[in-house]
């Protein structure tokens, strides 16, 4: 793990060893919002993604105890897996769901334990991952991610599905307080928590979270086992990336380790981050030997790259096969894609 991360100083900060930068928002991505309107743009927005991404029925979070002092938080359809670390110094959590799930995401976590939630750390910007953060933040919770999500979290939102929507810039109070370039590292409940950013993979802000003594990594969204990666090229997301990101939590898991991954019906282990990082990089290599030959785009998507895995990826029509072809295509070399909408 070592050869992964790269030290920064740390400081101690409320009993809790963070290491942590604070780098200048960047001038091109401020622009001046009206905080009222923005607030209710980003909330109805939030609540519009929500109902695709989640039904409005499901209120219950399934309790999961995963290894050690871990647990997650999962939903019916396995929507944005929530990490929860509790114990007698707070509870740290991973991902907090859509909006309209918050509330369930405290019930889940207060299920598990009293104390109170005192960190949040996101995986990435996407909305099914930071939809909790403006409810959290109310409740004194400290918001925490790499500095490429608070970036991203200055403009208008993009996601990657039906051609890259637009959502409202989130409010303030939704943002991260605490941002890290490289690695921000947590000493709680008996635990050490390792927050690290990987290579821009699903996006350019990922960051996995490795629970050290519990032996439990969660990567968000760079591994998911319910459908084909998505790779979100609207935040920065690459293959290549993918792949490396992959690499590191196959190098990092050991026999025992327990992944929860960013989507999927419970956790899993190595064998499952194997078994995704063999299919991309085996996709890949196919449509790069395509490219190579001089295949068009339309004559790749008609080989069928993936054929050999789609009846186990193709788990959503708003992601299948369609959409990853044309990224990996444009990627090793092919001509850049045009969008699906």
């Amino acid at each position: 793990l070592g050869r992964s991360l790269w030290g920064l100083g740390s400081l101690e900060w409320f009993g809790i060893i963070a290491t942590v930068t604070y780098p200048p928002c960047p001038p091109d991505l401020q622009h001046e919002n009206q905080l009222m309107k923005k607030t209710l743009l980003f909330a109805l927005a939030f609540s519009f993604t929500a109902a695709a991404l989640t039904a409005q029925t499901q209120l219950r979070l399934d309790v999961i105890p995963v290894q050690g002092n871990v647990y997650m938080l999962q939903t019916a359809t396995a929507g944005g897996n929530v990490g929860v670390l509790p114990g007698p110094d707070g509870v740290l959590v991973v991902d907090n769901q859509v909006p309209n799930l918050s509330e369930s995401v405290v019930r889940g976590v207060r299920s598990i334990t009293d104390e109170p939630i005192r960190f949040v750390v996101n995986t990435h910007v996407h909305v099914d991952h930071i939809g909790g953060n403006q409810l959290m933040a109310g409740m004194g919770v400290t918001i925490i991610a790499q500095e490429n999500v608070h970036r991203r979290m200055l403009r208008e939102l993009r996601i990657p599905r039906g051609g890259g929507r637009f959502m409202p810039q989130p409010p303030e109070s939704a943002r991260p307080v605490m941002t890290f370039d490289r690695r921000a590292i947590f000493r709680m409940n008996g635990e050490e928590v390792q927050v690290f950013h990987v290579p821009p993979a699903h996006t350019d802000g990922d960051s996995f979270i490795y629970f050290v003594d519990s032996d439990v990594l969660h990567t968000g969204d760079v591994f998911r086992t319910n459908m084909y990666p998505i790779v979100d090229v609207y935040n920065g997301g690459t293959v290549a990336g993918m792949i490396r990101a992959m690499q590191i939590a196959v190098d990092l898991a050991g026999p025992d380790t327990k992944v929860i991954p960013g989507h999927g019906f419970g956790f899993t282990d190595r064998d499952g981050l194997v078994e995704v990082l063999d299919m991309l990089t085996d996709v890949r290599d196919t449509i790069r030997e395509m490219v190579a030959e001089g295949l068009r785009l339309e004559e790749v998507l008609e080989a069928g790259p993936t054929a050999p895995y789609d009846a186990r990826w193709r788990g959503s029509e708003s992601w299948t096969e369609q959409d990853l072809i044309p990224i990996i295509y444009s990627e090793v070399g092919g001509a850049a894609p045009t969008t699906r909408n």
